[in-house]
């Protein structure tokens, strides 16, 4: 589990929400490819995150090339150096096309170090931070810089304590 400390609000989100917000990016990008027609190339997915909304999108824009980019930044406690894990095989050498997903952009750093191996492609996000909201092309919703948004495969069905009285359960 993420360390919260530094996080004073939180975005749940809803399957539903997850796969509206999808539509509504891949709405945003129809017809705006450089292929004839406004085509895409393909969908590079960043791993985990992106992985939803790249099956989302593909569908919608009707690509059939979908690609991830497996990267490590975060890590039980928190957000840390980026590593690669696995780079995607089937990416022009520029990315020229391409479409970059990934759920969220926090601080950014993910978004640079995939642009240094992809500089031309489209990146896209559902959900942009402050500090990370200059490295992305196309997004759906911001969100503040301490807010921590709980996607809806880290979720359960629970109950949640009031907005007015959460203060007292963090201390």
């Amino acid at each position: 589990m993420a360390d919260h400390s530094t996080y004073r609000k939180d975005f749940p989100v809803s399957w539903d929400e997850m796969h509206r917000n999808s539509k509504a990016l891949a709405w945003q990008l129809l017809g705006k490819g450089p292929l004839p027609g406004g085509k895409w190339k393909g969908v590079l997915a960043i791993t985990r995150g992106g992985l939803v909304p790249a099956c989302i999108m593909a569908r919608e824009l009707e690509v059939l090339l979908v690609e991830t980019f497996c990267i490590s930044s975060y890590d039980h406690k928190e957000m840390g150096k980026s590593n690669i894990i696995k780079m995607p095989a089937g990416v022009d050498a520029n990315g020229e096309g391409w479409i970059v997903i990934d759920d969220l952009v926090d601080t950014g750093g993910t978004f640079k170090l995939i642009r240094e191996h992809f500089p031309k492609a489209h990146f896209a996000c559902l959900y942009a931070k402050p500090k990370g909201k200059p490295t992305v092309d196309t997004f759906i919703t911001e969100v503040s810089q301490d807010t921590w948004i709980h996607f809806p495969w880290d979720l359960e069905i629970q109950y949640v304590t009031p907005m007015a009285r959460q203060d007292e359960t963090k201390e």
